[in-house]
């Protein structure tokens, strides 16, 4: 009869051969990030649901960055451009079991239509169910609508996620995972949809938490307690480099670290005043000695990936101090060599407001900071919650404010473009973009650009929007961003979506 050491060895050996797959399938993956939950609504923490997995959409973004199929399977216009049909795809079920039906989506796009979001740049004017299909009339024509309609407040959602009042009350979506913990403002918790649509995820179970500090992100990716850490500060990603058990990923993304400059300041009005911020600037020291990456550099709002908004200029030409000083002196600010400069007995003395949810912004204030100094600005800089941008934007009081803004929201920067400068003389900008800037061309522009189909022409308004910012500096940039990664070496297929819509979840596995 064989010893219980020897029955023991033979279960473990048994065990090994035999539980490989199962362990590696159901053993749970835990994400980190510094983006909060805010609740259950598209509308404040979509991309939150839609970078876990959790909540689709109408239309989709293929690998190159175009509109591509999704919950709609097929679209299509009429010739007046007025009205969209979006055919939907067909045995799509909601996470409660419930069917994925034409009225459901035009209800849930009509909610998403009536909150503040990218929807409210379309000039929509109907959302209807007709057969299998959503109809969207417009009062205008629209050519970017279905980009529009890939942004992550516009998932579609369950009848049963919504209260009588049309308050979102559930996240009950329609994505490989199913929501099974909620927990704002930090966590939430998701399992594996068996009647997903399409390809049935490897991951049983994901977890997602919101840890504000980046030396807290980093450490919990160096003892194991996350998987997947995202947004690492330069240092951390030196250290982390070093460790065996984890694999670090960069991916340049259409996101720019921008100055928002309060153009109705007295000190800011002037567009001389903005070009001299711009040009004492040095963003090559700033790129390389701060964000490791000399090729971060920009000189200008839109980088290379968006095409006809690119304009190439030239980063090292692009900054000039004693250009800078020489801007100021014309001005009437005259230097007085113990501290900032002057103007009739004032002195130039600004507050630049950021955020610590990306760690490299409150590093470039500093930055900044020592290089106006230069100039003759006495910078304080105020790093405080992401939200005091747009607040101080609504009620007049920010002066400057540094954040990094993504213009590839949606696949058409126009969307985020529209945003950001494409209001009118009374609501000039949004609230990441222009305070108190207002162009009657660029409102022009934009509004072609709106319904605009043929590419030659789009390609050229593209570029006379771009060069108008660049030449006014509403907004002056600073630098690209990377979106950078520290992954577990246990997991497989992971890669980084530079869109920044997906977490890729769904492509993942644990190494047996």
């Amino acid at each position: 009869m064989p010893s219980p050491r020897h029955l023991f060895a033979g279960l473990a050996l048994a065990t090994a051969l035999i539980s490989p797959p199962l362990l590696a399938e159901s053993r749970p993956l835990s994400v980190v990030a510094p983006w909060e939950i805010t609740g259950s609504d598209p509308a404040t923490s979509g991309y939150i649901f839609a970078r876990m997995g959790i909540a689709e959409t109408l239309v989709e973004v293929d690998a190159e960055g175009r509109p591509a199929p999704g919950l709609a399977s097929a679209w299509a216009v009429d010739e007046d451009g007025l009205s969209w049909r979006f055919v939907l795809r067909e045995g799509v079920v909601f996470h409660d079991g419930s069917p994925l039906t034409a009225e459901a989506v035009a209800d849930s796009l009509r909610h998403a239509w009536a909150k503040p979001g990218m929807l409210g740049s379309a000039p929509i004017a109907a959302i209807e169910a007709e057969g299998d299909a959503v109809m969207i009339t417009l009062e205008s024509p629209f050519a970017p609508l279905p980009a529009l309609l890939t942004h992550s407040t516009t998932q579609i959602l369950a009848p049963a996620a919504y209260a009588e009042d049309g308050r979102i009350t559930a996240m009950i979506a329609t994505g490989p995972y199913r929501l099974t913990e909620l927990a704002p403002p930090q966590r939430l918790a998701a399992e594996r949809f068996a009647d997903y649509w399409g390809a049935t995820p490897a991951i049983e179970r994901v977890s997602y938490l919101a840890v504000g500090r980046g030396e807290t992100r980093a450490l919990m990716a160096e003892s194991g307690d996350a998987d997947i850490v995202f947004t690492l500060d330069p240092a951390s990603r030196g250290r982390l480099a070093r460790q065996d058990r984890l694999s670090l990923h960069a991916e340049p993304l259409p996101r720019t670290i921008v100055l928002k400059v309060n153009a109705g300041h007295p000190f800011l009005a002037d567009e001389e005043a903005r070009r001299a911020l711009s040009q004492a600037i040095d963003r090559r020291g700033i790129a390389a000695g701060l964000l490791r990456d000399p090729d971060a550099a920009a000189a200008e709002l839109f980088p290379a990936s968006l095409g006809p908004w690119h304009l190439g200029v030239d980063d090292e030409a692009a900054g000039d101090l004693a250009s800078a000083q020489a801007l100021l002196e014309a001005l009437g600010w005259e230097a007085n060599g113990q501290g900032p400069r002057e103007r009739d007995g004032e002195p130039l003395r600004l507050t630049l407001t950021t955020f610590a949810d990306r760690p490299e912004l409150p590093l470039v204030a500093t930055a900044l900071q020592d290089q106006w100094r230069d100039l003759g600005i006495a910078l304080e800089v105020a790093v405080t919650n992401a939200s005091a941008i747009p607040s101080g934007h609504r009620d007049g009081s920010l002066e400057l404010g540094l954040a990094a803004r993504n213009y590839g929201l949606v696949p058409d920067p126009l969307g985020t473009v529209l945003d950001d400068f494409g209001g009118d003389a009374q609501n000039p900008g949004g609230d990441w973009g222009a305070m108190n800037w207002w162009d009657a061309e660029v409102t022009a522009w934009l509004d072609t650009l709106r319904h605009e189909a043929h590419p030659a022409t789009r390609d050229e308004l593209a570029g006379r929007v771009a060069t108008r910012l660049n030449e006014a500096m509403p907004v002056i940039p600073v630098a690209w961003y990377q979106q950078t990664a520290a992954v577990n070496a246990e997991l497989e297929g992971f890669s980084i979506d530079p869109l920044e819509r997906s977490y890729r979840l769904e492509e993942l596995s644990w190494t047996p």
